[in-house]
């Protein structure tokens, strides 16, 4: 039986749409019929082939996150049933086909069911930026009540799920921007630091008298994740980095006496373990979903398989006001 999806075929080329075969599930997988997909930044790096710790074997179908039906089951799974709706950052990397398809045969432990409170196009948003922040913030850091907590990147795709995570979680959230994204973070209720118009000394100065955030989450790199050194509060203090690639000067974090953390979400995929701490995860980030704690923010402009390469220059050129989301089933 085959099915459409958006092939890469070589790299810094267009993904073009074929009908491929469709997979059938195996021991222990899920044969999801993905209803959206979610485009982050690493999906348009990967297509460019500038993303060598994301490596994929070509032909491939790229995308990391969905939301779709379960369709059939594979031999030895218990946990999910066909109609069942599921989400999941589930492939599009290493040899794992992605969810720019109408279909895709995934690990069972990579999946929990979707939010009940949040649609489709809402549930395909979170799970690689959710993934994120929890092993940072919460595997990593063990963030809890009366923190303070600073989210470099507070308007983008994984900052905005950190703060609200940060907040779930009892902790003082605070978050750097541009002036564009001061209204997103406001909105949030967390405190916008405009890193255009402050310097690093300044705002810990104002926010924490000059003592440093208990934990600060880099999402930018490069020089953000140094100035997360020098924001870090002193003895107590904890970094955590999704981006901490790069050469970087540990003296600033030495002297505060504080500790620092590397997340790199896409290692259960790539290598197979620990992939049911994701599942884990995914049901915890379900709750907090459903309870009302935590909300994606989505771009309201709509794409399908046919206009994907639109959504990933809209993603690539940094001008998408939320997560870019590709509608997959009608």
């Amino acid at each position: 039986m085959a099915m459409r999806a958006a092939v890469l075929r070589e790299f810094d080329a267009p993904l073009t749409v074929e009908e491929i075969d469709q997979p059938t599930p195996k021991r222990g997988q899920v044969l999801v019929r993905i209803v959206a997909s979610g485009v982050n930044p690493l999906d348009t790096k990967i297509q460019a082939g500038k993303a060598a710790h994301a490596r994929v074997e070509l032909p491939a179908v790229l995308g990391l996150d969905l939301a779709g039906v379960v369709a059939a089951i594979g031999t030895e799974v218990t946990s999910f049933a066909p109609g069942d709706e599921v989400y999941g950052l589930c492939g599009g990397v290493g040899d794992l086909q992605g969810s720019l398809a109408e279909y895709a045969a995934v690990d069972a432990r990579l999946l929990a069911r979707k939010p009940k409170a949040l649609s489709m196009r809402e549930a395909a948003a979170l799970p690689l930026a959710a993934v994120t922040s929890w092993e940072g913030l919460v595997d990593r850091a063990g963030v809890h009540a009366g923190q303070k907590v600073l989210v470099h990147g507070g308007a983008g795709g994984v900052g905005y799920v950190g703060v609200q995570l940060a907040q779930a979680r009892g902790a003082d959230a605070y978050a750097t921007g541009g002036p564009a994204s001061m209204r997103v973070i406001e909105s949030l209720g967390a405190v916008p630091i405009d890193y255009t118009t402050s310097k690093v000394e300044e705002y810990v100065d104002r926010h924490t008298g000059g003592e440093g955030f208990d934990i600060v989450v880099d999402t930018v790199g490069g020089a953000t994740l140094d100035a997360s050194f020098a924001a870090v509060r002193t003895y107590h203090g904890h970094v955590v980095s999704a981006l901490g690639w790069g050469s970087h000067s540990l003296a600033p974090l030495s002297f505060r006496g504080a500790t620092y953390s590397g997340v790199f979400t896409l290692l259960p995929m790539l290598t197979g373990r620990g992939r049911e701490h994701h599942g884990d995860i995914l049901r915890e980030i379900a709750a907090l979903a459903d309870a009302g704690a935590l909300r994606p923010r989505l771009d309201p402009r709509e794409f399908t398989l046919d206009t994907v390469m639109d959504a990933h220059r809209l993603v690539a050129d940094g001008t998408a006001e939320g997560k870019v989301i590709v509608d997959v089933a009608g």
